[in-house]
């Protein structure tokens, strides 16, 4: 990498993840659910207020851990955006679920809440929003739909930590969340996740789940004698090693999240002239929604080649990358799922999208720079 180019992601560390692992080794324990597990759950749950926080390999498996709570089975429906990470809809399609794909808002690429009622069939079992960029998604409007239906609703907040709707923590709405805390994230492990449980009911179960099916949580907390083969599950808790090192992030999260704040308000700043003539339309966070910062993007304007685009701007230096191809566009999503209405918008934003540099350390000259070589492209 040249030294000049400005990278679409960077990694960052607090300094104290290294002295935590090495604590975990000195407490002899390096398997799941030991102290720094317990640290995490804590904070994520008083952070959300969350019934129960379960630290998982991935959002992927927060997910996969949702449809296996639900009972999802063989032709029930999920409705959920067709824009977003494939993980959304593998959870479900792993159980025989069907995704049922609704097109998404104008404004802030949110599952439309307003075409959900429509795409409700007899076969329905639950919503899955998708939280995009950290901004949330309608939930009053949602959660309404859901109860009216009996549905339940499970949220894939793999962008939103930190962030709210209306005061009250994504992920932390629905019946179940889920975060990610993969190396793009703001707050990471490498790969890494949780699973938010809402519904107190739900609780014990979910235990069993991530433990192989087995009711050994209860064993380690002395409530049973032993521990046995109770239901369905795998092996979805993460190692203490992944715990400790998640343990320094978060004890740094919200500063890191209000570093991320600063930096997205320092882009929409400088690109506000260029959105001014037309060239691109800068993000859109409603009044009643509190984002993190995940990251920035752009949308060009229909007609513009945003390969080009990207070319040049990667040429110039700058990172930056698009972003989901929509799931019903694509084999996989063809086969598993189907389509509920002609997602348009779903189609047009998705391919005129751009992501910028993003990450915890970039400069204030390093977003200028951003701001100029992107605007010489369009401008030119």
């Amino acid at each position: 990498m040249a030294p000049d180019r400005i990278p679409f992601n960077r990694p960052y560390t607090t300094g104290r993840e290294l002295d935590n692992i090495a604590e975990a080794h000195r407490r002899l324990h390096l398997s799941g659910d030991g102290s720094f597990t317990a640290q995490c759950h804590r904070w994520i749950e008083q952070q959300t207020g969350c019934a129960r926080a379960l630290l998982t390999h991935s959002c992927s498996s927060a997910l996969d851990m949702s449809a296996l709570l639900l009972d999802i089975a063989e032709g029930d429906e999920i409705i959920m955006p067709s824009y977003t990470f494939v993980s959304t809809a593998n959870a479900f399609v792993l159980r025989g679920g069907v995704p049922v794909f609704v097109d998404i808002r104008e404004d802030t690429l949110n599952l439309d809440e307003r075409l959900i009622e429509a795409a409700i069939t007899p076969r329905t079992r639950a919503i899955a929003p998708v939280h995009y960029a950290g901004v949330g998604c309608e939930m009053d409007a949602i959660m309404a739909i859901a109860n009216r239906h009996g549905l339940a609703v499970v949220e894939d907040a793999a962008q939103g930590l930190l962030a709210s709707y209306k005061g009250r923590a994504l992920g932390a709405i629905g019946d179940l969340g889920s975060f990610s805390f993969h190396e793009t994230k703001n707050i990471i492990t490498g790969e890494g996740g949780a699973l938010l449980v809402n519904d107190p009911a739900l609780a014990q179960r979910a235990e069993i789940i991530r433990e192989k099916g087995t009711d050994r949580a209860r064993f380690y907390r002395g409530e049973i004698d032993k521990y046995t083969w109770q239901d369905v599950g795998s092996s979805y808790l993460p190692g203490e090693i992944i715990a400790a090192f998640l343990w320094a992030q978060l004890e740094e999260a919200e500063r890191i999240t209000r570093e991320r704040v600063t930096l997205w308000h320092r882009y929409h700043a400088g690109f506000e002239q260029l959105e001014r003539q037309g060239l691109l339309r800068r993000p859109i966070v409603p009044a009643d929604c509190r984002h993190n910062g995940h990251l920035y993007y752009v949308l060009l304007p229909p007609g513009v080649d945003r390969q080009t685009v990207l070319r040049k701007l990667n040429g110039g230096g700058v990172g930056s990358v698009f972003h989901y191809v929509p799931l019903h566009s694509s084999p996989a999503g063809q086969r598993f799922g189907r389509s509920h209405g002609d997602l348009s918008l779903t189609a047009s934003l998705s391919e005129r999208l751009i992501r910028l540099p993003m990450w915890f350390g970039l400069t204030e000259s390093q977003q200028q720079r951003v701001c100029d070589v992107l605007g010489t492209i369009l401008q030119a």
